[in-house]
């Protein structure tokens, strides 16, 4: 159903504008610092869900449209011997040629199981956790975008997305501007039973 759904409306880009920052508000402050003439090295770290992959794909788009030499490289824990190799090159390249690198893993550089100079590098910046935003972050977000389309959702509602849909905010984001599209379609207001009807509509022409 969720797919379904999303069809009406793909989930928005990753930009460093649509990132909730909740908690991570220093981290977002410090990749927008690196593309301009604050410490050029950021390296994020958190468990799944706390808006890594989202903040270095940003960071790429911004890099490229402020045309600034750039590279983001997610789960750096997982490179192997020749990537690590490429990567530590990778960073001395763009600390001489004034470069911004923003990195990612599971636990902070010197945590992680890597070459002791490559661990180095990465954190000769600055290092930030990142922390998933909390339910009440994820709520006040989404009634946030929905203001901003002019659209009023009850908690009941809310809670319903927030509790059988994935949980992270692109698809929550997405889901909520299918739910707007399908409104306007029907003419109704956006509430649970409208949700609800949307579902059954989807999985109807699914079946035929």
């Amino acid at each position: 159903m969720q797919q379904l759904l999303l069809e009406l409306a793909p989930p928005p880009p990753p930009t460093l504008e649509n990132f909730f920052a909740g908690r991570n508000g220093a981290a977002l402050k410090a990749l927008r610092e690196a593309l301009e003439d604050g410490e050029r090295f950021v390296f994020l770290w958190g468990p799944g869900g706390s808006g890594k992959t989202h903040l270095l794909r940003a960071f790429s788009e911004a890099a490229a449209a402020a045309k600034r030499e750039a590279a983001a490289i997610d789960d750096v824990g997982r490179l192997g011997e020749a990537e690590q190799v490429a990567l530590f090159d990778l960073c001395n390249r763009l600390r001489g040629s004034k470069g911004a690198l923003a990195a990612s893993g599971s636990a902070p550089p010197a945590q992680l199981a890597l070459r002791a100079d490559l661990r180095s590098r990465l954190a000769s910046g600055i290092v930030l956790q990142l922390h998933p935003l909390s339910d009440a972050d994820k709520a006040a977000a989404l009634s946030a975008h929905a203001a901003g389309r002019g659209m009023a959702l009850d908690r009941e509602l809310i809670a319903y997305l927030l509790t059988h849909f994935e949980r992270d905010m692109g698809t929550q984001i997405a889901l909520l501007d299918a739910l707007d599209r399908y409104s306007l379609q029907r003419k109704r207001a956006i509430t649970l039973p409208l949700l609800k009807d949307a579902l059954r509509s989807l999985a109807e022409e699914a079946r035929r």
